[in-house]
């Protein structure tokens, strides 16, 4: 099963796709989460800024490869 995960998440329009979600949604968590800090100056709290793309990017490929893998088996 993981195997069959990693071979799956590891596919390039899975990873194309991930990338582009983890932009949109990070953007926009960044945004929500540290705005007012980055609006006045304070700097950003790089911890938070990168769990905000990386979260993202992970659920995006979860997804996809789960889908692609119930895919694969019905086919």
């Amino acid at each position: 099963m993981v195997r069959e995960f990693c071979r799956a998440a590891m596919q390039w329009p899975i990873i194309r796709n991930a990338l582009q979600v983890s932009l949109v949604v990070g953007t926009l968590l960044n945004l929500i989460n540290q705005g007012q800090q980055l609006w006045q100056g304070a700097g950003v709290i790089w911890s938070q800024f990168l769990l905000n793309y990386l979260v993202p990017y992970c659920v995006a490929t979860f997804s996809a490869a789960r889908n692609e893998i119930r895919r694969d088996k019905r086919g």
